[in-house]
């Protein structure tokens, strides 16, 4: 049984960890996505620079949706006193991004649009997340033996510096892996 509402859903991210939210959400979807550069104005805020990213990803698919197509496009960003971690360049710049969040706490907020023929909705997640003091050694195992270069602030809560080194979580857990499912399945079923 299927209860979400019967639209043709298009997530607008290649992110596999955007992908397995949703499918562990049991939402049937397809992937397509255009390359979009992710710069945005200097003047935006913290609440501001994902939702105008997520909708400059669904920018591409106007005119192109059918009747009953419904687009999630979404972004990821991670900010600490008001800086912008996106994703980290290199190793080096993944490990000056990892000092950075030592023993800090930042936010990691996600734009999410959904983008229907007829309507659009935007909104955002917040959540709070707090690391400890990280030792150079813990910052240089992380760097090499996972991915930090395709994750804003360079991490992975659901990696190993995430059970290592995370002392608090406040708000949504799968905001920070990447998606706010809880509260984009509230805005499905609601839209």
């Amino acid at each position: 049984m299927n209860w979400f509402p019967s639209y043709n859903f298009i997530l607008a991210s290649k992110s596999p960890r955007r992908i397995q939210l949703l499918s562990e959400l049991g939402l049937p979807f397809t992937v397509k996505t255009y390359d979009t550069s992710e710069d945005y104005p200097d003047d935006l805020g913290m609440l501001e620079i994902p939702v105008y990213l997520a909708r400059k990803k669904a920018a591409p698919f106007n005119g192109q949706l059918q009747d009953k197509d419904m687009l999630i496009a979404a972004d990821t960003i991670v900010w600490l006193q008001r800086e912008v971690l996106g994703k980290p360049t290199d190793a080096d710049d993944a490990r000056a991004m990892l000092k950075k969040l030592s023993g800090n706490t930042h936010q990691v907020v996600t734009g999410v649009c959904l983008k229907t023929v007829k309507k659009e909705k935007c909104f955002t997640v917040i959540t709070h997340v707090q690391f400890k003091e990280l030792a150079d050694w813990e910052i240089n195992y992380y760097v090499t033996n996972f991915n930090p270069l395709d994750k804003a602030g360079a991490y992975g809560i659901q990696e190993w510096i995430g059970m290592a080194a995370i002392t608090r979580v406040e708000g949504s857990y799968y905001n920070v892996v990447g998606l706010p499912v809880q509260r984009l399945y509230v805005e499905i079923m609601n839209f």
